[in-house]
Parts: structure tokens; sequence; C-alpha cells
């Protein structure tokens, strides 16, 4: 009897119930496969949530959630809802069930497909083959810490005032799971601080460095400085394997080493809680592309990075291997062929839509499947 994975699926706003169709596809695929039994439940999240009930993220989202082995996420937001106050906006529902989750661990893998390679701005000797994983901090940092605020002075001048606050528990499990990554990968981790300047960030240098010295002696633990990280990114990212770094610093890390990769549209994400004393953890994923209202229901969409994001939930939510790698193989012939949606289509390709995309893929699946 197949396994039953509980997964809670957010189609969200714009492209998100597109993408997540296609999505559905492949989940449907593996059922008929005998490989899994998936038990889906649909939520509402941002500004879809708002339209239906006034506010971004529903009670009976969060409970589906916490309910759910795995929440897959298709993208929030857009300017039909610019005008509502800052504390219901749609963003604002997924900031609140990362945090209600507590998802305090942000993966982002930036991989060049071989057949995309030329689309990047780089050089191709410089992003072919590239295979990074920055490891974020999400739920601390100067995003979190207090005091903040604005004030005004006694003389009338105004005071605007963030507070950059990590301790020794968070850092350390933040580098937990950038290290067990890593032994999984290259077993190289590159903590990225700005020590030289912030006292935060030497309690970050020196809690990493206790770590691999105590649980992680076979990782080679390096650091650098955010500003060197950023400028060795550009001119020679294939010396990174894992990166782990603060919620401010992976914020911008992320989106550089997104760039590599020429398109937002093919970039997946994952964001993901302690583990319980079952080893249960919750998590959520998610693509890096936004919800692109200006194409939404025109069939235009990219469903890749929706279903990458699938890939990282069958990886570190059902330890199912075989299948992701199965997915990303089809995906890799797919872009091969010169099979291409709008937004990565290059000279000599044959442009498609968001369905006639993922009948490619599950096509490749058949035929993968049969050997």
């Amino acid at each position: 009897m197949a396994d039953v994975k509980k997964v809670l699926v957010l189609p969200g706003d714009g492209i998100g119930p597109e993408v997540m169709t296609q999505v559905r596809r492949i989940m449907g695929w593996l059922e008929d496969a005998g490989k899994v039994k998936f038990e889906v439940t649909e939520g509402l999240l941002g500004g879809a949530a708002i339209d239906a009930t006034g506010g971004p993220m529903p009670d009976e989202t969060l409970t589906a959630a916490k309910a759910s082995d795995a929440v897959l996420l298709g993208a929030v937001g857009g300017p039909k809802w610019d005008d509502l106050p800052f504390d219901i906006k749609p963003e604002r529902g997924l900031l609140g069930i990362r945090k209600e989750l507590g998802l305090f661990a942000n993966l982002r893998p930036a991989v060049v497909f071989d057949a995309l390679a030329e689309a990047s701005t780089l050089k191709l000797d410089v992003v072919k083959g590239l295979d990074i994983m920055i490891v974020r901090e999400l739920t601390g940092g100067i995003y979190f810490g207090q005091p903040r605020g604005i004030e005004t002075l006694p003389d009338g001048t105004r005071k605007g005032l963030n507070s950059l606050v990590y301790t020794t528990p968070e850092i350390t499990r933040i580098g937990k799971v950038a290290m067990d990554l890593a032994m999984k990968r290259g077993k190289k981790v590159c903590s990225v601080d700005k020590a030289n300047v912030l006292e935060c960030t030497v309690l970050w240098r020196e809690e990493m460095i206790k770590l691999q010295q105590e649980q992680y002696p076979e990782i080679e633990l390096s650091h650098m400085y955010v500003d060197n990280a950023s400028m060795q990114l550009v001119r020679n990212p294939k010396q990174f394997d894992v990166m782990v770094t603060t919620n401010m610093f992976g914020d911008i890390l992320s989106d550089t080493a997104a760039m590599l990769t020429g398109s937002l549209g093919m970039l997946p994400s994952a964001s993901l809680g302690d583990a319980d004393a079952n080893g249960k953890r919750y998590a959520l994923y998610e693509p890096v592309h936004g919800s692109a209202p200006d194409i939404a229901g025109q069939n235009l969409a990219n469903p890749l990075a929706t279903i990458l994001s699938f890939t990282m939930m069958l990886r570190y939510s059902f330890d199912m291997m075989a299948e992701a790698d199965l997915i990303e193989q089809a995906i890799q012939t797919v872009l091969n062929a010169g099979i291409r949606t709008g937004d990565i289509m290059q000279e000599g390709a044959t442009k498609v839509g968001t369905v006639e995309m993922g009948d490619a893929v599950l096509k490749e699946m058949d035929a993968l499947a049969k050997g």
C-alpha cells in the first residue's frame, strides 16, 4: 500500500493557480505509478484569501498547514491589493504562515541547467554546471530584532532604529541545517558574515566554528565577509557549495545567486522548521518568482519553478530521492530538447505555454519510467 503524504496546496494569486495545476498533474502521475498517495487539502493565502475572507491568512489555512506534512505555495500578491493597509497586504499572509510554523531555514538553490547556461548574463564558463545552495536564517536578525521603529527626538529630528540580534541557539540551528545539507553534497560550507564590524556576526562566526569542530569535523568550513561574498558570487560562483548566512545577508545574496541562472522562472525554494521529537518538521515550498498578474490566465507562465519546489518537497519532507531525481531528469531532457516557455525562450527553441510544458515533462517522466 502506497505511503500517504498530507499536503496543503495554496495556489495563491496571479499565475499561482496555473502553475500549481501542473504540479497536481505530476502528483497524480506519482500516485498512478504507485509511488505514493497524496492526501491534498487546498487552502487560501494572500490576495485570494483577502477577497474571500477579508484577511491574508485565514485561521483555517493555518490549521490545515499544521495538520499537513508539507505546504506547497504558488504565489501571493499583485497590484489589485496595493492600496490595502500594510498589515493586511497579501504578503503578510506569507510572512504570517512562516512565523506561525516556525520556518527558520530558507533553502534557495541556484542551479544552472546546461541547456539554459547561455541565458545567464555571465560568461558561459563561469556559470555552466553551477549548483549552489544558499541557506538563509529566516526568523531572526535585523528584520525581527528589538528595539526597532522610528521616533522623533526632542530637537525635532527623526531617528530610525533596527536591531541586529542573534542568540547561540538561533545560530546553531541554522548552522546544523547547512552542515547537514553539505554532508549530502560537497561537504563544504561557507559562512557569510560581517565580523570585521558587527559584533553580532562575530558571535555568528564563533558559534559556526564551534559547531563544526564539535559536530561536523568532516565539513570544510570557511568564512567570508558579505561584501566579498557578493563579489565572489559573480566572479567565481562555482567555488561555493553551501552558503549559510543571516536573514538580511541571505535575502540579498540569494537574489544575486538567482540571477546567475538567467531566469527567476526556474528557481524553487524551501522554508523549514525545527524537527519535533518524532522527526517531523513543518515545511513550506514555493517558487521564487512572483505572481506575475500581467500574464495570469493566459497559459504563458513557466511552471518549472513550482515543479522544482515540489521536488524539494519530495527530498526534504518525504525522503523520496528517486522520484525527485526522475522529475528533475525529465525537466533537463525537456530543456535539452529546446522546449521553452516565453521567459526562457531562446533562438531556435520551441515556444510553449504552461500546459504544454507540463505535458512535455509528464511525457519524459513516462519515457524515463519505462527505461
